[in-house]
């Protein structure tokens, strides 16, 4: 897995007011887990862009006034409406003690459901593992070329030397199924037998109501006959 690295600031000053002022000169707000104590620290906010805005998952080498280490991203927060990076949170590691990661998920192969019509769909972007860092992969492939309509590849499906997928075996990875417009079809092709034979039903009923009022009239007929008499 590449390394990324975050150049960091110890902050002199904690709270809102201080994690505002950070944010306003271009900096993030950061702490560090996983020693004696955590570091309180902010970073420029553009050394974060390789880190937070990729499809990969990357290690961190920190260096915050001298003092270095390897880490990773835990967590990080975004403004909910204008999508800044508001807080990052980083855990120390060890080659030697196994991590939990995200690692983002890439389907690869022309899956045999997509060539019929269906389409490809992604139901997990990443998937939760646990590995020594030296194991830890930066992506994970998927080959979808055996997946078929309804069918889908599970995390119990997952087989990786040396990595624990940490996931609910039973979710969904990627499925294959049918596109909205096929199924309209499908359901307007279903639905038109029966409605043919409820108007094929109804014909006769509407033609034989015209003999039953023709003889209504004509049973009338005798009776305005004897009144002129």
């Amino acid at each position: 897995m590449k390394t990324i690295e975050i150049i960091g600031y110890r902050r002199a000053n904690l709270g809102k007011n201080d994690a505002q002022k950070v944010r306003e000169e271009g900096h993030v707000p950061c702490v560090l887990y996983g020693g004696d104590k955590q570091v309180h620290f902010h970073s420029p906010v553009i050394l974060f862009r390789d880190l937070v805005y990729t499809n990969e998952a990357h290690f961190v080498h920190l260096n915050i006034e001298g003092e270095e280490c390897q880490a990773i991203m835990q967590e990080v927060q975004f403004h909910p409406v204008s999508e800044i990076i508001l807080h990052v949170d980083f855990l120390r590691i060890s080659e030697d003690r196994k991590i939990k990661m995200q690692i983002p998920v890439r389907l690869v192969g022309q899956p045999k459901g997509v060539e019929k019509g269906g389409l490809l769909v992604r139901k997990r972007a990443a998937l939760k593992v646990s590995a020594l860092p030296k194991d830890m992969p930066d992506h994970i492939d998927i080959d979808c070329s055996d997946l078929d309509f309804h069918h889908a590849i599970k995390v119990s499906d997952m087989k990786i030397a040396n990595l624990e997928f940490l996931d609910p075996k039973q979710a969904a990875i990627a499925s294959v199924e049918v596109p909205r417009a096929a199924k309209l079809v499908e359901e307007t092709a279903a639905a038109t037998p029966a409605e043919g034979a409820a108007a094929a039903g109804a014909a006769p009923a509407a033609a034989g109501a015209a003999p039953a009022a023709a003889d209504a009239k004509k049973a009338e007929a005798p009776k305005k006959d004897e009144k002129k008499k």
